[in-house]
This record gives structure tokens, C-alpha cells and sequence, in this order.
């Protein structure tokens, strides 16, 4: 116990040294952000961590991209937002732009058709460490160039897809002069990459670049990571901070009317305390200007009692694009009848989990599509009601009876007489998911069902779920504000090897999804969305519970600081010192 006492007091004395002192805080136009952890790397195209992507963000720029507070594309790096050709002849979809004449590098050299060519090859390219993002860069077949013109460009993809135009304009620009000073990868065209892949992965020149790339120097020096973007990387502190600190006589400043180039701190300090108990003490002592990922019960029961809290920091609950759910195993016999699963449905009580587990932070959600998307999202459906009887009826029909008088239905299942007992796992030491396990053990004893809950350590977790060794278990999704791709998780293809682990799907839903992948009139592919959503319904692979809403807490010193669904949720390069 003492031990733990003493990693508070370091954690909240390292969170005070890194304001350089509470009273000059105030004085300083620098915005601290609370992280629980370090972050993995910031190499733009081989980092995983979600708060490495929010650091580099403020660092690199895409061609376009969506702006969180409309959920629009904006152009970036690009005057405008590229035109859209599709030939139904040759199935290639293409889109044109053209660089802005202002972009430059740090050295002064202009933004040009050639950094978008490197930078998408290093996305492409075998042996270097970018394997989470670089199959959403197969479609990119090839990229026109224009010799009048150097900053106008055609990137090509192979077929029609709902993601291409963002995966065509939103990934990071890098400049070859940093990432590639020797210039190895001119010796590959996109299309060679798309072509001779497993020769280039053998490729001597290839080995040297991708050893030197994905050195630690690409990943936290300061020297060896620079973008176009607003902030240089300062420093990094190990298990203490990162610091981003604003470019002189940035380009983009003359643009600071348009939303992607608000970058008005001096510095931007991500300062790490690992204990939330820790963290909420630095922000109730001003030692944080911003804490997102607050649990609910800490945010009602610390923050919203405050009247020094509220006096000091504004408290924000934008909804966030994310679910969770009870996942069924479809095959596992037990729950093959889908009134079984119907069943199990209604013996879940959403409303007792978002009230009492939740704060009443989030909205119950009844399928995969998030209901801020307004035209895709099916408002018809109407979710399964917590239901003891209904339960009751639907698990009779399904053959479960308690046969033996001993309390515990049971049912005649591959030759045997097997008793309805259910093992629900989750991940160990996340007691939201432990607790929602709980209410619904309690509702299914009430039926004649057994509920035994289990945590697990996280990556047994998940590889039980891949391996779909499990009966039940409490999962999340994080989604985006992008057209849905279903594929990954619903399509047959993805139960080996994706993340179809409820073994959801046949010939009529894997058709709806390829449909909704190469539709791009919006209207039509939101027809297709809604279709598919009471396929999942009444399907029942997942019982879905909420999406909860994020938990923020902005220090008043800083105006301009509005919060939405776009995570991490805010934009820290957008605050404004309070006069």
C-alpha cells in the first residue's frame, strides 16, 4: 500500500514539474494533456497506438481530410477536394488535385506530386513496419504526374470503392529528404510495388531502406521525424511527456480561418500519469488543462460535484462512434436456434447496464451502424425489451425445459442431455464489462440459466475470440466517421482471419456487404446499410448494449475548445488563451 501511495505522489510531483511550476502555467500559452500511457512510436506509417496518431496529426498533413466538426472532407495539402472519375470500362476509379502553391517543407522546398508518390509507396511497400495500414493502400494501383504542372496529381485505384477517395487523400505526407535521404525508393514505382512485391521484399536496396526506416530514430527523434504540419516534435520523455512546440513562420498560418489550420499554442505537452486516481488529483490541482477517457463513475462522483472542478474546467459528454456488445458464438450448439439467442436478448437488461454502469453516459445502440449517421443508420428497428417472460416463451420453443427438476433448463444437443450453462468472458481488470456480465448472470438465473463470468488477460482475450474458443464475451468497436466498410467483421470471409468471430453471415448478407463496398451514390448504399442492419438484427450474432459518450474535462483558460464525436473528441492546437 505504501508503495502505491508513493507512485501517486511521483506521478502528480511529475505532473506539477512539467508545468516548469503552477504560478507560470498561467502566464504560458501551452495546453498539458492528460495520457495514461507512452505511446508506441511517431513513424506516421508504422505507428498502432491511437494517441501516437493524435501526436502526428498535429505534425503531418493529408491531402484532405474530415473535419470533426462538420464530419465533412476539407481539403488540406490540396487547393480543393479532388475530382472523381470512374471508367466502368477498365473498373478504375480516379481522383485529381492539385497541391497548394503555399505547402512547403521545413527547408523551404515546396510540397510537390513527387512527396505524394514517396509517401504512398512507403504505405505500399513490403518490409517496412506498416502492416496495420497498408492494406487499405492495395486499391492504389498507380499515380499520374503532369509535367507543366509538378503539384497536380492523379492517383488511380484499381476498383470502385467506398473508402477510396480517403484512402486516396488521408494519410500522411513525408518528406523524402528526411525519410529517405539516399533516395533508394525511386528505384520502385507504385506500380512495381503493386506488381513484384514478394521480388521487391527481397530486394537488397529494399532491406537497406526499410533497416534504416524502421530504426528508432524514425520512431522518437526529433531530428528524424518532420512534417508539414504546424508542430515540430520537441521531446520525449520517457514515461513522462511528449512535447510538440509550434513552428515560426509556419506556411499554413496565413490559412488559420480554415478549421484544419488552427494551430494556435506555443506548445502542446502530453504528460503521462498512469494512475487515474493520480491524474484526476493533477487536474483538480490545475496541473492538467485537459483529461479525456474518464471513467463514468470518477466523472459523476468527482468531477460534476465539484464546484471547484466546474469553476475551473468545462466538462463535455460528446457521444463517440463507438459500441459494445455481448458476442454469441452462432455455432457453438447451444446457441445455433436463434430464438435461443432472441431469448438471450431480452434477459439483458440495457437499461439497468447504461444507468447503473454507466452514469447514463451513452446511447443504447441497436446494431453495428453508430445513430449520428443519420441516412445510413435504420430507425426502425426497435431493440430487443429486457423481458423475463418473452425469454421464457422463446427458450420453451427452442427445446430448453428443466427436465430433471433441478433448476437448470436443459436440452438434448448432439446426442446428449446438456444443461444451459453459459461461460461469459471478459477482459480481466474491466469492471464496467465485469459488473454488465453480472446483471445479465442475474437475469438468466431467474430463467434456469447458469452465467459463470471470467476475466481473462487481455491477449488471451483476444485470441480466444479469433480463435472463436468462447460461449459468450463482452466486446467494443471503434468506428469512424468514414462510410462503414462491414467486411472485417460481418462478411464469411473475415470469420478466418478477420473479425468475424460470431460466425455471422451466408450467400445473402456476404452479396449486401460487397454491394455497400462499390456503391458510391450515398443515397443508394444507404439503402443497403439499413437493409443490412435488420439482417444483423434479427440475426442476433450480437446482443448490442450502448455507445458510450466521451468523458472530457478542458481547463477555462483556454476558449475555442469545443468537443465532438471525432476521438480523442477535442482539438488541442484549436484552443485559444482566454484573455
Amino acid at each position: 500500500m505504501k508503495h502505491l501511495f508513493n507512485q501517486k505522489v511521483l506521478a502528480i510531483a511529475v505532473a506539477a514539474l512539467v508545468l516548469y511550476g503552477c504560478g507560470k502555467k498561467k502566464e504560458k500559452n501551452e495546453v498539458i494533456i492528460h495520457e495514461l500511457s507512452d505511446t508506441d512510436m511517431l513513424n506516421p506509417t508504422n505507428y498502432q497506438s491511437a494517441d501516437a496518431g493524435y501526436y502526428i496529426a498535429q505534425m503531418f498533413q493529408p491531402l484532405w481530410g474530415t473535419n470533426p466538426t462538420t464530419l465533412k472532407l476539407d481539403p488540406i495539402l490540396a487547393k480543393e477536394l479532388p475530382t472523381e472519375e470512374y471508367d466502368s470500362t477498365t473498373g478504375l476509379l480516379k481522383y485529381t488535385c492539385e497541391i497548394r502553391e503555399e505547402a512547403k517543407w521545413d527547408n523551404g522546398e515546396p510540397i510537390t506530386a513527387k512527396d505524394v508518390i514517396f509517401s504512398i509507396k512507403l504505405y505500399k511497400a513490403p518490409v517496412i513496419g506498416n502492416e496495420q495500414f497498408r492494406p487499405y493502400f492495395e486499391l492504389i494501383s498507380d499515380i499520374v504526374t503532369y509535367p507543366d504542372n509538378p503539384r497536380k496529381l492523379t492517383i488511380v485505384c484499381n476498383k470502385k470503392y467506398i473508402l477510396a477517395k480517403y484512402t486516396s487523400g488521408e494519410f500522411y505526407v513525408m518528406p523524402q529528404y528526411i525519410y529517405d535521404p539516399k533516395h533508394i525508393m525511386d528505384n520502385f514505382s507504385v506500380n512495381d510495388i503493386n506488381t513484384k512485391f514478394a521480388h521487391i521484399e527481397q530486394d537488397q536496396k529494399m532491406k537497406e531502406f526499410a533497416t534504416e526506416y524502421n530504426s528508432e530514430k524514425y520512431q522518437r527523434d526529433s531530428g528524424y521525424i518532420v512534417g508539414s504540419g504546424p508542430y515540430a516534435f520537441d521531446q520525449w520523455v520517457t514515461g513522462q511527456k511528449i512535447v510538440l512546440k509550434k513552428k515560426k513562420n509556419w506556411w499554413g498560418e496565413k490559412f488559420s480561418s480554415e478549421y484544419a489550420y488552427q494551430a494556435f499554442p506555443d506548445k502542446l505537452i502530453y504528460t503521462t500519469i498512469k494512475d487515474q486516481t493520480a491524474a484526476l488529483t493533477a487536474l483538480k490541482g490545475k496541473h492538467l488543462d485537459v483529461m479525456y477517457g474518464i471513467k463514468s463513475k470518477d466523472y459523476v462522483e468527482q468531477l460534476l460535484t465539484s464546484e471547484e472542478v466546474k469553476k475551473n474546467f468545462n466538462l463535455n459528454t460528446p457521444l463517440s462512434m463507438a459500441y459494445t456488445y455481448f458476442g454469441i458464438n452462432t455455432r457453438n450448439p447451444k446457441f445455433e436456434d436463434v430464438r435461443t439467442r432472441e431469448a438471450l436478448a431480452h434477459l439483458t437488461d440495457v437499461g439497468k447496464i447504461i444507468h447503473v454502469i454507466g452514469y447514463d453516459l451513452g446511447e443504447r445502440v441497436n446494431g453495428p451502424i453508430n445513430p449520428y449517421k443519420k441516412g445510413a443508420f435504420n430507425d426502425t428497428i426497435t431493440s430487443y425489451d429486457f423481458n423475463i417472460e418473452k425469454a421464457k416463451a422463446l427458450l420453451a420453443a427452442a427445446g430448453w425445459k428443466d427436465n430433471n427438476g433441478d433448476g437448470t433448463i436443459d436440452k438434448k444437443l448432439n446426442g446428449q442431455q446438456t444443461e444451459f450453462n453459459i461461460t461469459f468472458t471478459y477482459n480481466a481488470g474491466n469492471d464496467t464489462r465485469r459488473d454488465a456480465a453480472l446483471i445479465f448472470k442475474e437475469a438468466c438465473r431467474q430463467v434456469g440459466i447458469n452465467v459463470d463470468v471470467v476475466p481473462q488477460e487481455w491477449s488471451i482475450y483476444l485470441e480466444n475470440q479469433k480463435k472463436h474458443d468462447f460461449e459468450m464475451y463482452y466486446g467494443a468497436w471503434i468506428g469512424s466517421t468514414t462510410p462503414d466498410d462491414p467486411k472485417q467483421i460481418w462478411h464469411t470471409e473475415s470469420i478466418n482471419g478477420g473479425s468475424n468471430y460470431v460466425y455471422f453471415g451466408n450467400a445473402e448478407t456476404d452479396k449486401l456487404i460487397d454491394d455497400i463496398r462499390g456503391e458510391l451514390n450515398e443515397e443508394k448504399r444507404n439503402d443497403l446499410y439499413r437493409k443490412f442492419q435488420v439482417k444483423v438484427h434479427d440475426a442476433v450474432p450480437y446482443i448490442f448494449i450502448w455507445s458510450p459518450k466521451e468523458k472530457i474535462a478542458i481547463s477555462k483558460r483556454f476558449t475555442n475548445t469545443e468537443t465532438f464525436i471525432v476521438r480523442p473528441g477535442f482539438n488541442e492546437a484549436a484552443f485559444r488563451l482566454a484573455q
